[in-house]
């Protein structure tokens, strides 16, 4: 969607201060031994004392609140009884509604003991999503984001999942723009507008290029098989650069609407 007066932003910032609060939430209570359904089950209580609504189970009847993908899964992991194990590499996707308006966000954790090559990756997925965001602004071309990205992956020795994108959310879990590549694609033309709201959402890899879809008709799975981690935010692109909008209560954000 496109911003088009206070209420819009005011509304969006809502609903993303609701997504980033249940994704803190559900990181901070990840430990040995637990469910991804018990994990998903604590996302689902946040999402509900705030008002907000699941968007996958909305928009697309997923069998869960939040999408709980481990290790070898890289995307759309439904919650069950798997039981997370020490050292797993664990991805949290929270979206929601809440009066109509919806966000988007998303981090990668690791269950302790840390192995260091593991601990790399999700630094550096978080870091590569930060120079996707420091490209938004109105008037920039949207392969600027891949672009940086892209620069920031091939330096550091990894890959990019390059068949999940970013999108457009503000009144829907996906819409316009579509496809937003987080990797390298000069053939995309689109321009950034004043107020248009989407994600960026870098897939970094020790390896993989695409996902297969699994039995489950949901989960997504790294091919060839490699670590996978994803980090993800929800942003408004202005003249002065991005708004952040899922950040937990108190983080700075990082433009402002003129």
């Amino acid at each position: 969607m496109t911003i088009g007066n206070e209420n819009d932003l005011e509304k969006l910032r809502v609903i993303g201060r609701i997504v980033a609060m249940t994704l803190q939430k559900m990181g901070a209570a990840l430990e040995p031994g637990m469910t991804t359904a018990e994990l998903d089950a604590i996302g689902r209580e946040c999402l509900e004392r705030e008002g907000a609504r699941s968007a996958p189970q909305l928009d697309y009847k997923f069998p869960g609140a939040t999408c709980i993908s481990v290790n070898e899964e890289a995307a759309h992991g439904i919650p069950s009884s798997r039981r997370i194990e020490r050292g797993d590499l664990v991805n949290i996707d929270v979206s929601a509604e809440r009066d109509g308006y919806y966000s988007d966000t998303g981090a990668s954790f690791i269950v302790p003991p840390v192995m260091p090559e593991a601990r790399r990756l999700c630094e550096d997925g978080e870091r590569a999503m930060w120079e996707g965001i420091r490209q938004v602004r109105t008037g920039q071309r949207f392969s600027e984001i891949g672009r940086a990205i892209g620069s920031f992956a091939r330096k550091n020795g990894y890959s990019l999942i390059r068949d999940l994108a970013s999108h457009g959310v503000g009144r829907s879990l996906h819409e316009y723009p579509q496809a937003l590549a987080t990797w390298n694609n000069p053939a995309d033309k689109r321009v950034m507008r004043e107020g248009m709201v989407f994600t960026i959402e870098p897939f970094l890899s020790l390896g993989a290029w695409q996902t297969v879809q699994g039995g489950d008709g949901w989960t997504l799975y790294a091919m060839p098989p490699a670590p996978v981690v994803q980090f993800e935010h929800t942003v408004v692109a202005t003249r002065r650069g991005p708004v952040v909008l899922t950040l937990p209560d108190g983080a700075p954000g990082m433009g402002h609407l003129a």
